[in-house]
């Protein structure tokens, strides 16, 4: 499938192209008018952001899934031309549409029935949406597969492993090492880990993220939820993926060879660069992220995760051993908690009591369609809602 137009340009969709990775993707497209044509822009509810975004690149389509700001959007791209629609059916139309590379950057599972409209018609697809793996990772691979699209990694991590990894010699891997900030806790003990408030967790040292996806960093949930994605992606058993802290966030992972050999990515913490990368696939094109000055940064620093500050780590693994739906559940309460600790309803260190808790309480029923995903998510989330108050109960 190509949706190129006559004129030889890339036709793009953006699903959630007003938050962090959206944004970006947003500028990269917008920089090369001469690539690429955009054929649809979704959002959540941010409308004033959406319509900003479709006047400037003129997509066919903006779609908004929240419905109530279906007028709003109306009303504001009145007389552009540009078709308005609402819902998360018009979301997964927005997929279907005849672009041949989708962005796929909506936060959360949310992001899992769009994402797969596109798959299955073949779209060359930007993954930023860890959701998708770690709730549904086999499904989703086979429908990748049965339908020939292609995942490019957009994660800074897996971006990296993608670039590194030789794909034509699996039996040579014999690790993939993931590398993690640390997140701004890292020198943290747990009990002043206990104290920290919202607006401490979401202040990221290297990167620039939303607040669901600082705070996972903050709880290091977010290096859970990629090893899971990286054993989907890579198809490499969990107990050959490694986590490194590595501060400096300069290398962005590592694959470990047979031979000894240690093939790294290095580059600025900058998301334009993956987002780069799988936009222009298989070529490189141009991005404006700070050049990497080796001798600026001085020294390249790792350690071990401590898996007793952080236990989203243990749970995380222990969830991908479990198998069946035990990494929806992972996900689908650690979402409701890092809600609930972002509105002051429970303290950071809840989050992973939360998700252990729901994890416990929830069985890991293998998933046989999307579907069943989405009824194992609505089982966890209303689980983990239902010990959240019993927390703020207590």
């Amino acid at each position: 499938m190509s949706g190129a137009d006559n004129d030889g340009r890339r036709g793009v969709t953006i699903l959630g192209s007003t938050g962090s990775i959206g944004c970006n993707t947003v500028e990269l497209v917008e920089a090369r008018p001469d690539l690429y044509r955009v054929e649809a822009l979704t959002a959540n509810c941010r409308v004033d952001i959406l319509a900003d975004q479709a006047r400037r690149l003129r997509p066919n389509l903006a779609v908004v899934a929240d419905e109530s700001a279906y007028g709003a959007l109306k009303d504001a791209l009145a007389g552009t031309g540009i078709a308005v629609a609402a819902g998360a059916a018009a979301v997964v139309e927005a997929a279907q549409l005849p672009a041949d590379w989708v962005m796929a950057s909506i936060v959360g599972a949310a992001g899992l029935a769009p994402t797969l409209a596109a798959v299955r018609r073949g779209a060359v697809i930007g993954l930023a949406n860890k959701e998708c793996l770690v709730c549904a990772g086999a499904l989703m691979t086979a429908e990748v597969a049965a339908h020939g699209a292609t995942l490019l990694p957009v994660d800074s991590e897996h971006s990296a492993i993608f670039q590194v990894l030789d794909a034509a010699q699996p039996e040579a891997v014999e690790k993939i090492i993931l590398t993690a900030s640390g997140g701004p806790f890292r020198q943290r003990t747990r009990a002043e880990m206990a104290a920290m408030t919202p607006e401490q967790a979401v202040a990221h040292p290297n990167w620039s993220m939303g607040a669901k996806i600082s705070v996972d960093s903050a709880s290091m949930m977010n290096k859970g939820l990629e090893l899971i994605e990286a054993h989907h992606l890579f198809a490499v058993p969990e107990g050959r993926i490694d986590i490194v802290v590595h501060p400096q966030s300069v290398i962005h992972s590592m694959v470990s060879y047979v031979d000894g050999s240690v093939l790294a990515q290095l580059g600025s913490p900058d998301m334009r660069t993956p987002i780069a990368y799988a936009l222009g696939w298989p070529k490189r094109i141009y991005a404006p992220s700070p050049r990497l000055d080796l001798a600026t940064v001085g020294q390249l620093t790792f350690e071990a995760p401590d898996a007793e500050r952080f236990p989203a780590l243990r749970l995380a693994r222990a969830a991908l051993q479990t198998g069946g739906s035990a990494p929806t559940v992972l996900n689908a309460a650690n979402e409701v908690a890092v809600q609930a600790f972002l509105g002051r309803r429970i303290g950071f260190l809840d989050i992973a009591r939360v998700v252990e808790t729901t994890l416990e309480k929830v069985d890991p029923v293998p998933p046989s369609s999307i579907d069943d995903v989405l009824a194992q998510d609505a089982r966890a989330r209303h689980c983990a809602a239902s010990i959240i108050e019993q927390i703020g109960a207590g």
